[in-house]
């Protein structure tokens, strides 16, 4: 018979304070704590490109924040916090808290190591946070960047391609070109 290997959880606020002081950022999920890894030149250009885009067109109590800002996500059960490559909070935390709790949209750069996370785990978790309208998945070597808008039906899967596309973000009174998002990117448009 085996023994269970026993895990010790840490509570959040033993992450959210070594959080501030560690070189390496790390997610928590209900108490676990996972390093995050590097990205590509190619990853960090686009995540760059998009929040310095949104940052540009943002007006009134809209603020675009880039991947070292966390988002707090409470589930029955568990708390949760990633840290998106851009996000866009209209009602924002006090300016010395470490994480934001209502962002209105929320955008990961894809790479062949979070897919998997991206499009399941952190896209249901995301999804559930009552401000969010819109969640953005950006292909970091294709020109494609996919959206799950908040809809009365819930939330509907909708795709943008090619560098003449322009992502519409009527809930924060945006649009974003494509061509922004993949300034200084070397891809070969297929679409």
């Amino acid at each position: 018979m085996s023994i269970a290997r026993q895990f010790d959880f840490i509570p959040v606020e033993e992450y959210l304070a070594s959080e501030l002081d560690s070189p390496i950022k790390h997610e928590y999920l209900g108490g676990a704590v996972y390093a995050m890894s590097g990205a590509t030149n190619a990853h960090n250009r686009v995540a760059t490109n998009l929040t310095s885009a949104l940052w540009a067109r943002l007006s009134g109590p809209c603020e675009a924040f880039n991947s070292d800002t966390k988002i707090r996500i409470r589930l029955p059960g568990n708390t949760r916090f990633y840290y998106p490559d851009a996000s866009v909070v209209c009602r924002s935390n006090p300016p010395n808290a470490a994480f934001q709790d209502a962002p209105t949209v929320v955008a990961e750069v894809l790479s062949d190591s979070t897919r998997r996370l991206d499009f399941g785990e952190k896209k249901e978790a995301y999804l559930t946070i009552p401000s969010l309208e819109v969640y953005l998945l950006v292909e970091p070597e294709r020109l494609k960047v996919i959206a799950y808008r908040r809809t009365e039906q819930g939330f509907v899967k909708e795709e943008w391609e090619g560098l003449a596309a322009v992502l519409p973000l009527p809930e924060i009174s945006v649009e974003l070109p494509l061509g922004e998002i993949y300034k200084n990117v070397s891809i070969t448009e297929d679409t």
